[in-house]
């Protein structure tokens, strides 16, 4: 990881709802219910119920998860009309090894 990737991913932390995704997704299975059709979080949460539990608009999360997703934190997948986000771990890691050195 370079200084620019690690700078963005701090802009993107800094702000608190993007931390407070990130933390759910962290254990999705404690914050959400799982998408009627796949009964599962291998491929993440659907958008609408991160929408929904963040009390925020559509475009709002879309953007947000967007940003994340850009910077690498993140890593959707499409299954029809649903989007779902995961965490990248490898990545999420990656920055922290950065941070530490």
């Amino acid at each position: 990881m370079n200084l620019k990737e690690a700078t963005e991913i701090g802009k993107c932390l800094s702000n608190h709802v993007r931390l407070q995704i990130l933390d759910w997704l962290k254990d999705p299975e404690k914050h959400f219910p799982p998408h009627k059709t796949l009964q599962h979080f291998d491929d993440g949460v659907c958008v609408s119920y991160i929408q929904e539990k963040a009390k925020l608009s559509q475009s709002t999360i879309s953007t947000y998860l967007g940003n994340m997703e850009k910077c690498g934190l993140l890593i959707i997948t499409r299954h029809g009309k649903w989007s779902y986000f995961k965490r990248d771990e490898n990545r999420i890691h990656e920055y922290n090894r950065f941070l530490a050195n």
